[in-house]
């Protein structure tokens, strides 16, 4: 039987989660993407603690009328922002078995910009 595509999403998922793992130096960018919202969060694998998290249902990025790429790009430069003030500057990108494309990528790209290395 063909697998659905949040099973093959899953599959993906756990390819990535076995080589990407987040440390105190260098923590893990990890991305959820429904149909509607795009979430993102700084994770430090080896304690279990989220660094930092931004998402399109944050109040200040919520309010802006945009496309949801628009708003995903809005959504990573949030996110870095928060992590650099949390002293964070390098981390490892885990796309959570979403292909790097649209809004993914300019949640990436939006990161980026504001200040995050990859």
């Amino acid at each position: 039987m063909a697998l659905t595509k949040n099973e093959r999403r899953l599959r993906i998922k756990n390819r990535i989660r076995k080589v990407v793992s987040g440390t105190e130096a260098r923590p893990r960018l990890a991305v959820y993407r429904s149909n509607k919202e795009i979430y993102a969060q700084i994770v430090d694998d080896v304690t279990g603690n989220t660094i930092s998290a931004a998402s399109s249902r944050d109040k200040d990025i919520s309010s802006a009328k945009a496309t949801k790429s628009e708003v995903a790009k809005l959504v990573g430069k949030a996110l870095a922002e928060k992590a650099l003030k949390a002293g964070v500057e390098t981390i490892a990108f885990d796309r959570g078995g979403y292909l790097y494309h649209g809004r993914v990528k300019q949640l990436a790209e939006g990161a980026r910009e504001a200040g995050l290395k990859f």
